[in-house]
């Protein structure tokens, strides 16, 4: 009988307030297209831009010698830079520090929290991930590298570093930033004269296409690309009896936190606090009761509100009465941590009350619940979806969650644990986060539901088929699905194989992943076929990293000679030739190492189908039976459209051989990806 999982699924609301507008001005109309969301191929800007703009400090000494201030061709003083779907109601100049400001500075007396004041965008989220950062200066440096100035070597030119889908990309901008009435209209510092925060948002803009794609989101995804670090996420409704413990060890090994109320009918709350936005939190502490009590001692969180303003009027405000309960040191001590009027002290329990859900950016996946040090090992694998071949799904549709990108993970050395030597298990966490969607929502893209389940292997070194998914319970899986940009779970597995199946909750959602896997022990390897041919493809490209049809064509003979499974001699060049025409997107006639990587993997699932009508393992099917594989693949013909398949392929004898049927794959796929048939 075949087996039935639950799949839970569970929605994330983004955090999208920004201040009131001032009287006179409305709020801006900013809403989604319903263009239907295609899959990009290529490379994000920022990468581009290490490439095509060289790097900083080469741009910079060259406009400092020509005596001419940077301008950014790639995100340009316009509206395609602010905006995608509705115009401000107001008219933008765009200014240099310079023209705003006497004496302008990038920092003043070191990077803080009270850099930070919100404009008119709904980017608290950002905001509140930038506060938590300056609480790190080792982090905090790391994104705003500290040799640039309005005075040493000044071209108008600025650079910031980001986290990118694993590894650090370097955006370069100019300092000509949005204002009205010689103001700045989004992020800004309480100094008049300081632009270090402004010019990051712009930094961070450009990195998603424009300042309008920053509207509404969640502080975890800016934690995470502010330091590659690994996400938790709580539900106050189900955190944990420790939660306390967790954020106090959060805090102390440096990871990043903020918290946020899910929006209901009105915005704010009866003491102050306002839904869908996102507050840092900068600080816990406890202090004795003057008076013994049953609870000897009051336990805090010091929470900052982006909009440089405190609203929250509950207990241990400002001027709350709770302060005469407390000995004067520790008056006094938290006090001094309040360091601007948008801070404030709340109770550990009315924190619990009032929020809804608590962010949190480890640094490392060091379990929070755990006083030992580990020394961490992590595998990443790139992938992607696409509908018709390898977006299948959760286990919900078993006649396509097979389909699903499959990643092997082996475990042989269980983990060191002093305090239980009959401790048999092996600790990785797992992380699923999906590419690009923030950058596209220009597009009408918006976050998927996705998750992943992990399910135990033994012998079989192919693609797992749909009926091992009917008979088989999965070993793991994530708690729920979620729309969050990644999905985190930590696991206990004992030694031995397993899969990952990565996916999104519906079927035919097309788009990019990565899926990292932390490992306490170098034994816990992710094994994917990416490095594989990355190692191949490197051998053939040459420095510009692309290939052409002929150099395909050798790449492709030694990927396949790696698969004994299948008799062919590779493809031909006219199918290499097709392959190009098909996954070429930026016009080069070449194929980059994703296209390439995208290419195999579609090879890879009509293989699959290949071998399913090769019955008599010859390596060429029927020309009747390729019928039912276009079916297969998701391709709807008519029959004169099979009756010309079987004309252009099969040989003499009926029969299509495997570069044949790859061949007309290809092609069909190029034709259903620019028409919308309908037979």
């Amino acid at each position: 009988m075949a087996l039935v999982e639950e799949t839970s699924v569970k929605v994330a609301l983004e955090t999208e307030a920004s201040p009131d507008v001032p009287e006179g001005k409305t709020d801006y109309p900013f809403t989604a297209s319903n263009s239907i969301y295609t899959a990009i191929l290529s490379r994000n800007e920022a990468v581009k831009d290490a490439k095509r703009l060289k790097n900083f400090l080469e741009l910079r000494d060259k406009y400092v010698h020509k005596k001419v201030l940077f301008e950014d061709p790639l995100f340009p003083p316009n509206d395609s830079s602010l905006w995608y779907s509705s115009k401000f109601p107001i008219e933008f100049e765009w200014k240099r520090p310079t023209e705003i400001c006497d004496n302008p500075q990038f920092i003043i007396d070191g990077a803080s929290r009270t850099d930070i004041c919100q404009g008119e965008l709904g980017d608290c989220w950002l905001l509140a991930a930038i506060a938590c950062l300056t609480l790190n200066d080792k982090l905090l440096y790391r994104v705003i590298p500290s040799d640039q100035s309005f005075t040493e070597n000044y071209a108008g030119i600025f650079h910031f570093q980001f986290w990118r889908y694993g590894e650090w990309v370097d955006v370069v901008v100019d300092d000509r930033i949005p204002t009205s009435n010689n103001q700045l209209v989004f992020t800004k510092s309480f100094r008049k004269n300081e632009f270090w925060s402004a010019l990051l948002e712009k930094a961070y803009a450009k990195l998603h296409g424009s300042y309008e794609a920053l509207k509404g989101g969640n502080t975890l995804e800016a934690m995470e690309d502010f330091t590659g670090g690994v996400t938790e996420f709580f539900e106050m409704s189900e955190a944990p009896k420790e939660l306390y413990k967790i954020m106090k060890k959060a805090l102390e090994r440096g990871s990043l936190m903020g918290c946020s109320i899910d929006v209901s009918q009105s915005t704010e709350t009866a003491n102050g606090l306002v839904r869908g936005h996102a507050y840092s939190i900068t600080a816990l502490e406890e202090c004795d009761k003057l008076k013994v009590t049953k609870d000897t001692k009051i336990r805090l969180v010091q929470m900052r509100n982006p909009w440089g303003m405190v609203l929250w009027k509950g207990p241990w405000n400002a001027k709350s009465k709770e302060w005469s309960t407390i000995s004067s040191s520790d008056k006094a001590r938290l006090k001094k941590k309040t360091v601007e009027t948008s801070e404030t002290w709340i109770s550990f329990e009315d924190f619990k009350k009032n929020f809804t859900k608590l962010e949190i950016c480890n640094l490392t996946p060091d379990t929070l619940l755990d006083d030992r040090s580990h020394s961490w090992t992590v595998a990443v694998n790139e992938g992607r979806w696409v509908r018709g071949s390898s977006a299948g799904g959760c286990r919900n549709f078993p006649d396509t969650f097979w389909t699903n990108p499959q990643y092997r993970m082996r475990l042989y050395e269980e983990d060191d644990d002093p305090d239980d030597p009959e401790h048999v298990a092996c600790t990785v966490m797992v992380a699923l986060m999906q590419k690009g969607r923030r950058k596209d929502r220009s597009k009408g893209a918006k976050l998927y539901t996705i998750g992943f389940s992990i399910y135990e292997m033994i012998g079989s070194q192919q693609h797992l088929q749909k009926d091992f998914f009917l008979y088989n319970a999965s070993k793991a899986k994530c708690k729920s699905y979620i729309n969050l940009r990644e999905v985190s779970e930590r696991f206990c597995l004992p030694p031995g194989e397993y899969v990952i199946i990565p996916s999104t909750f519906d079927p035919h959602e097309e788009g990019e992943f990565i899926l990292r896997v932390f490992s306490e022990k170098n034994k816990g390897l992710l094994c994917g076929e990416h490095k594989m041919f990355r190692a191949i493809y490197q051998q053939i490209a040459g420095e510009d990293m692309q290939i052409c049809a002929n150099e395909l064509k050798v790449v492709m003979k030694r990927v396949l000679e790696k698969h004994n499974d299948m008799k062919t001699d590779g493809f031909s060049l006219e199918s290499c030739r097709s392959m190009i025409a098909l996954m070429d997107t930026d016009g080069t006639g070449k194929l980059n190492l994703q296209e390439f990587k995208h290419l195999w993997s579609k090879i890879k699932a009509w293989q699959l189908i290949f071998k399913k009508y090769d019955k008599d393992k010859s390596s060429t099917i029927s020309s009747f039976e390729m019928r039912n594989a276009v079916n297969d693949a998701g391709f709807r013909l008519n029959n004169q459209l099979y009756d010309i398949i079987t004309m252009r392929y099969a040989d003499e004898h009926l029969n299509i051989d495997f570069d044949s049927f790859i061949c007309c794959f290809v092609r069909l796929e190029g034709m259903f990806s620019k028409y919308t048939l309908d037979f």
